[in-house]
């Protein structure tokens, strides 16, 4: 499994079983978890996930063993080469999911900040009326200062530059539409900034966007935001929405 270095992309695959495919008529949906060096923690991820939905793996470019310890816990895993960013890493993922059938996907973070017994909320708002984007909201009072802050100015900016509230425009726990997946597969945003796009790509399109309340889950660890640095990133990516909402369809 580990002689995939000289590839850009190798996949691993678990063909889903006849209970996944949704041929019940219920709409089929599978969760993407894009990882880089998530060997501690991703089993219980996946393990948490796939209780609910079908789970894929994206390890992108990991230098540990979290390849090995997703598909083990149960997941499909497809190893991307080299890292490429959350971004990428989600993209690829929605390639798969779109090759395997499915109408909609649920990201979430292999870190473990992601509650897996908070996918049913997502799949009964997809249920509901079918929005082309489900986005966990977090209680922004639940974080340390440096998070708080960044996600709050982040919010208005954006609010700002789509010309609607974005409750919560960082989180990473979402649901994507089939649609919204194929309408974002020429995209070159690697980073970050992909998971802002989604947001602009729904509403210049006029496709509903939805949001459920998620737990904010923080171990303790350092905050790895960059103030000024990611600022200024964010600036760009504002500007770059404010422009791009007012495309034509």
């Amino acid at each position: 499994m580990r002689d995939v270095q000289a590839q850009h992309m190798s996949t691993m695959y678990r063909r889903p079983m006849a209970d996944e495919t949704g041929a019940t008529g219920e709409p089929r949906v599978v969760a993407v978890i894009p990882a880089h060096d998530e060997g501690p923690r991703i089993a219980a991820v996946v393990g948490g996930t796939a209780t609910h939905v079908p789970t894929y793996v994206v390890d992108d470019g990991s230098s540990d063993d979290t390849a090995e310890r997703a598909a083990a816990a149960g997941a499909t895993v497809v190893v991307q080469r080299p890292n490429r960013g959350k971004g990428a890493a989600l993209r690829t993922g929605f390639a798969r999911a779109i090759a395997d059938g499915a109408d909609a996907v649920i990201t979430l973070d292999a870190d473990g900040q992601h509650d897996p017994a908070e996918i049913p909320a997502f799949l009964a708002a997809f249920g509901a009326g079918r929005p082309d984007l489900v986005v966990g909201r977090r209680d922004f009072r639940r974080m340390p200062p440096i998070r708080r802050l960044s996600n709050s100015l982040g919010g208005r900016a954006l609010s700002w530059a789509v010309g609607r509230e974005i409750a919560d425009n960082q989180s990473g726990y979402r649901l994507v539409s089939r649609r919204l997946m194929e309408a974002l597969a020429g995209s070159d945003e690697d980073g970050f900034a992909f998971e802002v796009e989604m947001i602009v790509e729904a509403v210049r399109r006029g496709w509903p966007i939805s949001w459920v309340p998620i737990r904010t889950i923080y171990a303790g660890e350092p905050s790895h935001i960059r103030p000024w640095a990611h600022f200024t990133e964010f600036v760009g990516t504002v500007r770059k929405a404010r422009r791009d909402v007012r495309r034509p369809r």
